[in-house]
């Protein structure tokens, strides 16, 4: 299949699954005019399973391969940089760059800062609403910002391209009336706050699970709004991620095996990611991953990025299928399966709220989440502690 046909065929199956935003049909547009292959480097990254690493896919050695790393699903992002044996940026997957442009509300001429060029794709797709000239973008990566420049430029975008770090936006352009990055931020810069004119618009990845839209308030004094969808996002460059789960495990040897007094059910499908955010919210370093078995199953493995890990499995001797009993498996001096076991039932306490009952309020000294009300209580952290 061409590559023009893979990116038709995208757009379909996206089209099927109603992800193309009804209230901004431009960017269904903008997406058929700047296909997503023309954004792709030509060395792409695939994660072998079985070796538990990243494979290099060429495009020169291998247009199949790289073509279908680029078009893989509405879902899929397409990696394109791996920086010490992990994924470092990405052709992000359609559905979360569609959804995020939407929640944009963009309009004709205005000035857009974008954080986080990447490929350039995003950067492209803004100008081709806002238009030649009104979307500045800032990569930290040197050359990530070039080829992008490049790639930009063969489309025929007019996007100024700045190398630095976006954590301090781009002052030199502003105001803004929209920003947006690409990668995910534990509290949002106040620089992009003070960068954004009264009434105008933030939307950032928050906590690697979901997207926030931010309104900022008259004299520019705050910035709040809410939760507008669920994806995984790259956090920002140089952000600590701690070691993975299996290294943990590996040198913290199993220490406490008991029954987990909850179903999984509620972790697994796309009801699940409300549960697993409202968990993100309360217990920010506890990293969580599911899966699902065959049987419908649900497994999940914990870990703090440092010293603590836990699973959470169906009790051997079940059918394994949805409902089976939870046993819980922990190491570390953190009792990981507790503290979630602690932060689901002070959601269930707070009314289950969903993704997009939770917002976020930014101040220059303070940032908080609440869910509901933007001036009722806010939802912090819980605190823990080490078992020795």
């Amino acid at each position: 299949m061409r590559l023009d046909e893979q990116h038709a065929h995208l757009a379909e199956a996206m089209a099927e699954r109603g992800l193309w935003p009804e209230r901004a049909p431009w960017i269904r547009r903008a997406v058929e005019d700047l296909p997503r292959h023309r954004f792709a480097p030509d060395r792409l990254w695939s994660w072998d399973g079985s070796a538990g690493v990243y494979v290099p896919v060429d495009r020169a050695a291998d247009p199949g391969r790289w073509a279908a790393e680029v078009y893989a699903g509405p879902d899929a992002p397409a990696v394109t940089q791996i920086t010490g044996g992990r994924a470092s940026s990405s052709l992000s997957c359609p559905a979360v760059v569609v959804d995020m442009l939407d929640s944009l509300l963009l309009e004709p001429g205005r000035r857009v800062l974008e954080l986080g060029t990447g490929t350039g794709w995003n950067a492209a797709l803004l100008a081709h609403r806002a238009g030649p000239g009104r979307v500045t973008s800032v990569e930290v990566d040197a050359s990530l910002a070039a080829g992008a420049e490049a790639r930009l430029v063969a489309a025929g975008a007019q996007v100024a391209v700045q190398v630095g770090d976006g954590t301090a936006g781009w002052a030199q352009d502003a105001p803004y009336d929209r920003v947006i990055a690409t990668y995910a931020v534990e509290e949002v810069p106040w620089a992009w706050v003070e960068q954004t004119r009264p009434g105008g618009r933030i939307v950032t990845p928050w906590g690697r699970l979901g997207h926030v839209a931010l309104t900022v308030a008259d004299g520019g004094r705050a910035a709040s709004g809410w939760m507008q969808g669920l994806g995984m996002f790259m956090p920002a460059r140089g952000t600590g991620q701690g070691a993975p789960f299996h290294r943990i495990r590996d040198r913290h040897p199993l220490e406490v095996e008991g029954p987990f007094p909850r179903s999984l059910d509620a972790l697994a499908g796309p009801e699940g990611g409300h549960l697993l955010f409202a968990l993100r919210v309360l217990l920010p370093e506890v990293h969580i991953t599911t899966e699902t078995g065959d049987r419908g199953g649900v497994t999940a493995w914990l870990h703090d990025g440092h010293t603590s890990w836990a699973t959470l499995a169906p009790r051997a001797g079940t059918d394994a299928g949805p409902g089976a009993g939870v046993v819980a498996r922990q190491g570390g001096p953190r009792r990981l399966a507790d503290e979630v076991l602690r932060a689901w039932t002070v959601w269930e306490e707070r009314g289950a709220p969903g993704l997009y009952d939770f917002g976020l309020t930014r101040t220059e000294h303070e940032q908080w989440m609440w869910s509901g009300d933007p001036d009722g209580p806010h939802w912090q952290p819980l605190e823990t502690a080490a078992v020795h």
